[in-house]
């Protein structure tokens, strides 16, 4: 009988023995229901930004102007989800599930302050953003309500996001993902509704996304706390107050990823001003053809999910060359899944576009984008889940700083000349040189090993 997923995971706990072909089965295991999620994700991505773009350019642009922003607000919501969930995975690792289950009911207390936080940082700056992001007039103001709406459905977000990512760090990768394609079926039922039914537009597409967020987060929640094997709360009474120690840890993990997500999400930021003077159809070509990328990269994001997990488990058993080789594994899987995706991209360009909008200069200029940026996508795929593993063995600060260095040296600055000569052409190849820059340097930082704990950097892989 094929070893299940549950008897591979018990085996890194316990100091078993895996060979070859059951590290990648077992990251094969983990992997797939996370790559379906995303790529449910993305055909959500894809009907959304389709029933907005059929509105007309200025409703797209009016959503891409704003989406950067939101992606900044998003990550920190995502580094303060990594600062327990990665705990969680060690302490699994390591057996403790009793104290897995102490930083579970932290983690719940930090991440509902801290969304709601950042839910009225948002809803207040929502007026002025689309102004300070340089939107024309005829697309600040769906801009500003689509923005505050989402602020308004943050909570719910990180909710969603924490439970789901604690769930994964546990080896449950079946839920999440399940939960997250019902999401993206409730994503697409409620735009519909509000988009055309109700006549909302750009209003409608925020209220439906955010709606379908609340209800598959307190669906993520309800499962983790109640029914969870490794991690439900009714297993044994705890106290829900924070305590030092846990917090001083999330704090060590979340802390750079907070600061690279100001400095990262600043560069999107960055993009966004860089894009915004060259008009309406430009800024809608640049975020529909971030929509059509998706295809490529999401699935990339569930790999690394799967590494995030498989290497947290291993360093909490204390088994730094296991932790390598699901490393390693993880990122070549990867690039041979994102390698074959670009190539189709590369293909199917203008009928990815298509999909998306109906205008032919959209379509046009979008498909030359996407084109530029297949090239990128094995550099894209290392990068991914390289930083993932990093993550997953509590290592931050210098993914962090190689990924700043990585947006801002070389992309950033280099597109402010040549978006300047080319246009958005400009812009996307110095997105395509950075993102293979970015995937050379974190395979650097793989191979070096300095990424594990000082007392497991030099085990063995042969050992395990």
């Amino acid at each position: 009988m094929a070893a299940t997923k549950d008897i591979l995971l018990g085996s890194i706990r316990h100091g078993g023995t895996l060979n070859l072909g059951q590290q990648i089965r077992l990251c094969l295991m983990l992997s797939y229901p996370a790559i379906l999620a995303q790529l449910s994700s993305v055909m959500m991505q894809y009907i959304d930004t389709s029933m907005v773009g059929h509105l007309g350019p200025a409703a797209g642009a009016s959503i891409g102007l704003v989406s950067t922003c939101l992606w900044l607000f998003g990550g920190f919501g995502m580094a303060v989800t990594s600062g327990f969930s990665v705990q969680v995975a060690h302490l699994i690792g390591a057996n403790d599930f009793s104290a897995a289950r102490s930083v579970l009911r932290q983690a719940l207390v930090c991440g509902l302050g801290f969304s709601v936080l950042l839910a009225l940082i948002a809803m207040g700056i929502s007026p002025f953003l689309p102004h300070w992001l340089g939107g024309g007039e005829d697309i600040v103001g769906d801009a500003s309500r689509y923005f505050f709406i989402m602020a308004v459905f943050m909570p719910a977000m990180l909710l969603d996001w924490m439970c789901a990512a604690i769930l994964q760090a546990s080896g449950n990768m079946k839920v999440p993902s399940l939960l997250s394609i019902g999401m993206c079926v409730l994503d697409v039922i409620f735009n519909y509704i509000f988009i055309y039914v109700l006549d909302m537009g750009v209003t409608g597409a925020a209220i439906g996304s955010g709606l379908a967020e609340l209800i598959t987060g307190i669906a993520m929640f309800s499962f983790l706390v109640f029914k969870s094997p490794e991690l439900n709360l009714r297993q044994e009474r705890g106290s829900f107050r924070p305590t030092a120690p846990v917090v001083k840890k999330a704090l060590g993990i979340s802390g750079p990823m907070a600061l690279q997500n100001i400095l990262m999400r600043g560069g999107y930021i960055a993009s966004t001003v860089i894009v915004a003077p060259l008009g309406t159809i430009a800024i809608a070509a640049n975020s529909f053809a971030i929509t059509a990328e998706s295809f490529c990269y999401m699935p990339g994001y569930g790999i690394a999910d799967a590494s995030t997990t498989l290497v947290g488990q291993s360093v909490g058993a204390g088994r730094g060359g296991l932790a390598r080789r699901f490393a390693w594994i993880s990122t070549f899987l990867a690039m041979g899944i994102m390698g074959l995706l670009a190539i189709l991209m590369f293909l199917f360009a203008p009928q990815m576009m298509g999909l998306l909008s109906p205008d032919a200069e959209v379509i046009g200029l979008g498909s030359r984008v996407l084109r530029i940026e297949a090239f990128a996508e094995l550099g894209y795929a290392a990068s991914i889940v390289a930083y993932g593993a990093c993550v997953g063995a509590g290592d931050t600060k210098w993914p962090s700083i190689m990924n700043f260095c990585s947006m801002w040296l070389v992309r950033i600055v280099p597109a402010i000349f040549l978006t300047r000569i080319y246009g958005l052409t400009g812009f996307w190849m110095c997105m395509a040189v950075e993102l293979t820059f970015r995937g050379a340097i974190f395979m650097l930082h793989l191979y070096r090993g300095r990424w594990l704990p000082a007392n497991l950097r030099y085990k063995s892989i042969n050992k395990q």
